[in-house]
Formats: structure tokens, sequence, C-alpha cells
């Protein structure tokens, strides 16, 4: 690995590695104390953030190593100087590079130019360590994260695109049920489906939410996009069918829920689902930090 730009470019023993990584660094975080050691780390951020920002900024302190965050007052990536420009500098000083951006152009403009590792911490076509949380996630509750099978109901978005490749490189059973016209890009899509096949999972997609039945967690996120404009009542009314709530988690017979928040309570999801037995999404914001370390401390290491 010289990047984590997106889920797709690992292959399945180094997906499986980076889970297993973040389990020892979870488990024995005095062992890890030092891995980081005298290593710094530029965070530049376009879009607003919680669970990532902070989840990076402890976690890299924990790892013995630095952080500085660099938010649009230090200058809209691209306009103030270009991008190159940005990358080049950095990695004069810096160790490694996270960025969360509008654009995974970016991104990957970043990786081009500089020479130091870049971590997509968030672009408008992929989550990667979001999904690398998820999968922690669930590896701790199934002991072959393989037989899990899930479903994400919602609208095919960046955390879709990142999910169902993680699915089709670990081999899982994966659903993805959208309203027409909010499925995932349909390249992405196609593949995901052909790294599926090959390693012996099977990834379907429906806008049918009987297609629920039978998985045994229930993934969704926001129906709105950051910055986007729509009026809430219209996509409530597109999306009303595809909330989770109990009648859906008893349909799918599902046992475990999750999300990647934040969440609009009531909307997407109620709260009856999200603070039940079932939730993973506290376990799911936990592990943002032990799955991003194992990324960090393999890259730097």
């Amino acid at each position: 690995m010289q990047h984590l730009l997106s889920i797709k470019e690992l292959t399945q023993s180094q997906l499986l590695a980076i889970i297993d990584l973040a389990k020892k660094i979870k488990n024995n975080p005095a062992e890890y104390r030092r891995a980081l050691d005298g290593k710094s780390v530029v965070m530049l951020f376009e879009k607003p953030s919680l669970r990532t920002r902070v989840s990076f900024d402890i976690g890299i302190n924990k790892l013995g190593g630095h952080c500085l965050y660099l938010d649009q007052q230090n200058g809209a990536l691209g306009q103030r100087e270009t991008v190159a420009d940005f990358a080049t500098n950095i990695s004069c000083w810096a160790d490694a590079i996270v960025a969360r951006t509008y654009s995974h152009t970016t991104i990957e403009q970043l990786a081009k130019h500089g020479s130091v590792p870049v971590i997509n911490a968030l672009s408008d076509l992929y989550h990667p360590c979001q999904a690398l949380a998820d999968f922690l996630t669930l590896s701790e509750q199934f002991d072959d994260v393989s037989q899990a099978k899930l479903a994400y109901v919602g609208d095919g978005n960046n955390v879709t695109h990142s999910l169902i490749y993680g699915a089709a490189i670990l081999g899982m059973t994966m659903t993805v049920i959208c309203p027409e016209g909010a499925f995932p890009d349909a390249l992405i899509v196609t593949e995901a489906q052909a790294l599926a096949k090959q390693n012996g999972g099977k990834l379907t997609l429906s806008a049918d939410i009987n297609a629920i039945e039978g998985h045994d967690a229930i993934y969704t996120d926001t129906w709105i996009s950051m910055g986007d404009e729509t009026p809430l009542a219209d996509i409530k009314a597109r999306f009303a069918p595809y909330q989770v709530n109990s009648e859906l988690m008893a349909q799918a017979g599902a046992k475990f829920f999750m999300h990647c928040l934040p969440a609009h309570r009531g909307v997407e999801v109620t709260d009856e689902v999200m603070d039940g037995e079932g939730s993973l999404i506290l376990h799911q914001a936990e592990n943002r930090m032990h799955a991003q370390n194992a990324v960090l401390v393999t890259l730097l290491s």
C-alpha cells in the first residue's frame, strides 16, 4: 500500500490485514503507543466533520504522532494555489496527508503530486475509512465476516460505494435497496459485482423493499447529502418506504443496525432502532479511530 484512496485498490489479504491490525491496536493500545513516534500528519478538510476529525486527531496522538489540521480558512484547495503545489509543499514537512474533499479528483491529485501517503477521509465518490470501520465492527460480531449478510437501504452514495467494494472483496453477500434513480454509480456496481463473483460473494441491487428479507444487518445513511438543496419534504415523500424502523428490522430478520452518522432521527431511521439493543452505531464510531490507526501504521511503518 502506498495510499488509501479507495477500498477497491485493496486485495482481500490487505483488507483482512488492516482489520486484524485494527483489532490488535484496539485491544493492546500500549504496544502501539510509539508507532508514529516522530511522524507528523496534515489533515486537509474542505468539508465539516465530527467523527473523522476527532478520530484521526486523537488516534494519531495515541500512536505517538503529531497532527496538524487545515480547513478552508487556509484557502480552498486548488483556489489559493494549485492542488499540486499543496501536495508538494506539504510533502516537504509532513509524513502523510489525510484529506476530506468535495471532489475525488482532488484526492487523486494530492496522491499524484505529493511524495507522502495520502488517505481519503471522504470524497464525493468514496468513504473508505468509514467502510473499514464498518467491516471491523462486523468482524467483531461474526467469527467469519464473509458470512455476514449486509443490506444497505436508502440513497446510494459514497458510503455505499465503499461498502459494496469492501463486501465484494471480502466475499460477503450484500443487497443494496434504493428508490429508482437513487442507486449507486453504475460503473462502480459493475466493478463490485465482478469482485464479488471473483471472491465468492454476491451483490444484488433492488428497488423493492421486500428484498430486505434474510439479512443479518441493515445499514442506512442520511437521505440528504451535505450541500444538497432539495427540500426535505420532497425527499421524505420519495424515500419514506425505505425508513429503517422496527417493522423493517423484523421483516429482514436483522439483528444489527448500522449508520455512519450523522443521522436524521425520525427520518431515515427511528429512535427505537438507533437506540436499540442491536444498534452498532457507537461501535462504528469508535472503530473509525482503530481502523484509521491501522491504516496509518500500515502506510508509515
